[in-house]
């Protein structure tokens, strides 16, 4: 998908990487993280496209935010399979996520210093 926005971009596509990344999870047997990953790693780009129709300039800042701690928690997941071991792991995953969290932060400074 895209659509010119580039963190509308680069969520959705992680959202998908999360999806496959997921799967290897489930594939080892490793459940427990899959479903952690996949819930907190696609919830990024739904809270960002839910950003793009907001009530207000805070509701798209509180939008934002919710998806800055779902990156935040999607790292922690990336963070224990990277160090745990018997864990697929895939630095280029945790490299995407460091951009969209870079871009998120951005804009919500940016909104909050034009308020």
């Amino acid at each position: 998908m895209q659509t010119g926005n580039i963190l509308l971009d680069k969520s959705f596509q992680f959202a998908l990487d999360i999806i496959k990344f997921t799967s290897i999870l489930e594939d080892k047997k490793k459940f427990v993280i899959a479903n952690q990953l996949m819930r907190c790693g696609t919830s990024i780009g739904a809270n960002v496209h839910e950003a793009q129709n907001p009530e207000s300039r805070a509701d798209f800042i509180h939008k934002l935010k919710i998806a800055a701690k779902e990156a935040d928690e999607t790292e922690y997941w990336l963070l224990l399979c990277k160090f745990a071991e018997s864990y697929p792991f895939q630095e280029e995953i945790l490299e995407n996520l460091q951009d969209i969290k870079r871009i998120i932060n951005k804009i919500i400074n940016t909104a909050k210093s034009n308020a």
